[in-house]
């Protein structure tokens, strides 16, 4: 049985003609024990399908449910198997790190002592500063602890809404290899991030875009979906050869990524990469380099969700 499923959800928030479709038919399950990704841009849905997962929204159609439960009959039995940790750090600031994790332990009838087992390579990492109230902690210091509070609980299901989002780079490190450590307990954990570096650690991910789901796949086999070689080019004056590029007439896309341009062609063939070469060349590119390259999730991601360059 999955952990978690979504059955062509719909969410629009608005009245009337002034709508806006938040989730339109979304559709995916988390197998019990996964790591799931949710992977897309701010604004794509994924908070709204966080909210209605663990049962503070209700969608305008379409079903869920979470560990068998369903979201809209179901949500007292939802409340007691979860841990949710939202996008904004939500725990009370004025309390210290101590008084807000034995707050959360005694809404659920428990005690930071009965389940310091789950929390304990987490929380050591903070145990120093738990006499220092919760909104003068770092933001990798808040994530730890509010991470600990979504776990004092015992959840078999845990919800994390970009969790590393503003975070540092070692403290964005550091989080993903407690997430490894609590899957290894069996934990089932549906995160979502926008980084789409963050998406390979997941076992699977799904793609999601305007609220529609565009693709669901483990990261390798996502990868290997992408239909045509990738090449990448540089060059000093990147922005006229950003210009020249889009108006090669085979080329198919073209987009900023890092330091260079990835882009691709209508028809992949020589003829189509030394044409482009000789066309660069009169341009006066002294430093220009053209590689091909192998694509990753975000350029499938942009080859999936934007138009074909025309």
């Amino acid at each position: 049985m999955a952990a978690i499923t979504l059955d062509n959800i719909v969410k629009t928030y608005g009245e009337k003609d002034q709508k806006v479709l938040a989730v339109d038919q979304a559709s995916f399950a988390v197998e019990e024990g996964e790591m799931f990704g949710l992977i897309g841009p701010d604004g794509a849905g994924k908070t709204t399908i966080f909210r209605i997962l663990t049962t503070l929204l209700l969608p305008d159609s379409g079903t869920a449910s979470v560990a068998g439960y369903d979201t809209a009959a179901d949500y007292t039995q939802i409340r007691n198997c979860v841990g949710y940790m939202p996008g904004r750090f939500s725990l009370y600031q004025d309390l210290t790190v101590e008084e807000n994790l034995k707050f959360f332990a005694t809404i659920f009838n428990t005690t930071i002592e009965e389940n310091y087992h789950l929390i304990k390579d987490i929380y050591v990492q903070i145990e120093p500063f738990k006499d220092r109230r919760a909104g003068k902690l770092s933001g990798g210091m808040k994530q730890k602890l509010a991470l600990c509070c979504a776990l004092i609980h015992k959840p078999t299901v845990l919800f994390l809404d970009e969790p590393t989002t503003g975070v540092d780079v070692v403290s964005r490190v550091e989080f993903w290899d407690m997430l490894k450590r609590l899957k290894a307990q069996g934990i089932t954990i549906l995160v979502s991030t926008p980084y789409m570096d963050e998406a390979v650690l997941c076992d699977r991910i799904a793609l999601i875009q305007s609220g529609k789901i565009l693709s669901v796949d483990t990261p390798a086999n996502t990868v290997k979906k992408y239909p045509t070689k990738l090449y990448a080019a540089k060059a000093s004056d990147m922005h006229q050869l950003l210009k020249d590029i889009r108006s090669y007439p085979g080329v198919a896309s073209c987009f900023t990524f890092g330091e260079s341009l990835h882009f691709t062609f209508r028809q992949d063939d020589a003829q189509n990469i030394a044409g482009l070469k000789a066309t660069l060349d009169s341009g006066n590119y002294l430093d220009l380099v053209i590689n091909e390259i192998q694509p990753n999730i975000e350029d499938y991601f942009i080859q999936i969700s934007e138009p074909v360059h025309a």
